[in-house]
C-alpha cells in the first residue's frame, strides 16, 4: 500500500516496466489507456492515504471523479489499495476486482476477469482471460491461472497451474521462472 511519495513513485515505475513500457516515461495520449488508467489508479491511492487536510480534500475528490471517468472508458473497476506494485494489465475491457479483494505484486492481469469479495492473491500470479475468482478463494505466490477458468476453492500450493470450470491443479508450472515482474526489472 502507497504509504509515501516515494512509495507513489515505486508503484508507478513497478507498473510502467510491468506493462514493458521500456522506452517510455509518460503515457502517449491515444493507445496507451490502461497505462493512464493505472497512473490514475495509483494517484487516488497515494491521494487517500497520504494527503489530508480541506485543500486535499478538493484533490481527491478531482482524483475520484477522473479515477471513475478512466474506469468507464477503458471498462476497468478496480478499487484503490486492492493491488501491489507491478501491476500489468494488457488489455482494456470488463475487468471487475471488488473492493474487499488483496492481490500481491507482479499480478498479470487480463480482460473479461472478474475477483469477487475477500479473495487473497499471492505475488506474481498470472490471471488469464475470461478467469473468474469466487468469493473468499486464496491463491498462493507463481500460481497461473487459465483463461476462463472459474476458481471456486483455495489453491495454497506455490507455483503451479490451475485451469478449468471448477479450476483444478493441471501443471507443477507456475510463473517462477516464466514471468519477471515490474518489481523484479527495477532490481536488474
Amino acid at each position: 500500500m502507497i504509504q509515501s511519495k516515494r512509495d507513489y513513485q515505486y508503484y508507478l515505475e513497478a507498473d510502467r516496466l510491468a506493462i514493458k513500457k521500456f522506452n517510455s516515461k509518460r503515457p502517449r495520449l491515444v493507445g496507451d489507456e490502461v497505462w493512464i488508467f493505472l497512473r490514475s489508479l495509483r494517484k487516488l491511492e497515494y491521494m487517500i492515504n497520504c494527503k489530508r487536510g480541506p485543500f486535499w480534500k478538493l484533490i481527491r475528490m478531482y482524483c475520484k471523479v477522473r479515477h471513475h471517468k478512466l474506469s468507464l472508458k477503458t471498462g476497468i473497476t478496480i478499487h484503490p489499495n486492492s493491488f501491489g506494485p507491478g501491476l500489468a494489465i494488457f488489455h482494456h475491457g470488463t475487468i471487475i476486482v471488488n473492493s474487499n479483494a488483496r492481490i500481491g505484486k507482479d499480478c498479470q492481469l487480463y480482460n473479461c476477469t472478474n475477483i469477487a469479495d475477500g479473495v487473497k492473491v499471492g505475488n506474481k500470479v498470472f490471471i488469464g482471460p475470461g478467469a473468474k475468482l469466487l468469493n473468499n478463494v486464496q491463491i498462493a505466490d507463481g500460481v497461473r491461472i487459465g483463461a476462463n477458468s472459474v476458481v471456486t476453492k483455495s489453491f495454497t500450493e506455490p507455483n503451479v497451474t490451475i485451469a478449468g470450470n471448477p479450476a483444478k491443479k493441471i501443471s507443477d508450472v507456475g510463473t517462477e521462472h516464466h514471468y519477471v515482474g515490474g518489481t523484479d526489472r527495477m532490481l536488474l
